[in-house]
């Protein structure tokens, strides 16, 4: 593993003793990233979270893979900071998986209701795939997507999603938006 500022430079210009963050270049995936993070994410550090992950969306790393081992806390405010990394990379084409996360971590991603909204991945390898799926399946046709049932993350009620867009749940008057991979996002 080479040094956070070797990959992107100026990284560890700034630093938080709460959240610890080394980077590792996926030379297997293009334009891929894995995070290793140690400590906790909470309102008072997301911000600093935000900065640093924007300077490697900057530097054209949009498949983005958060290994979470080691990170034993996450608020509300810390899942905000990943849903906003998804809408930083999602239009560049990339995407965001996370590796090993916690069970007390993973529950505020579950009671939140966020944890369908991720590419939850036990290893590496299984990120990698995904990835690498994800390429092959984006030249591929959508029609098979769609029409698409699922649960509103919200309340639960089936619906049905005739193509990608965004819309409102009949039941909670939640807005919700479906992308072309048929993944499911609040607003």
């Amino acid at each position: 593993m080479s040094t956070n500022n070797n990959l992107i430079p100026g990284f560890d210009d700034e630093k938080d003793d709460s959240l610890k963050i080394l980077l590792e270049e996926a030379s297997s995936v293009d334009k891929c990233l894995i995070v290793y993070l140690n400590g906790y994410i909470d309102t008072y550090n997301s911000n600093f979270f935000q900065k640093r992950i924007a300077k490697v969306v900057e530097a054209g790393y949009v498949n983005l893979i958060f290994n979470c081992a080691a990170l034993n806390y996450v608020s509300s405010t810390g899942i905000g900071s990943f849903t906003s990394f998804l809408k930083m990379v999602k239009p560049k084409g990339g995407d965001v998986v996370l590796l090993e996360i916690q069970p007390k971590v993973y529950e505020v991603f579950q009671l939140l209701g966020f944890s369908q909204f991720f590419n939850i991945k036990d290893t590496v390898d299984d990120a990698m795939k995904f990835f690498a799926k994800d390429v092959s399946s984006s030249e591929s046709s959508t029609s098979d997507l769609f029409p698409k049932i699922f649960a509103c993350p919200v309340c639960s009620k089936k619906l049905k999603a005739t193509k990608s867009g965004r819309f409102r749940c009949s039941e909670c008057k939640t807005i919700l938006a479906i992308d072309n991979q048929g993944q499911v996002f609040l607003g």
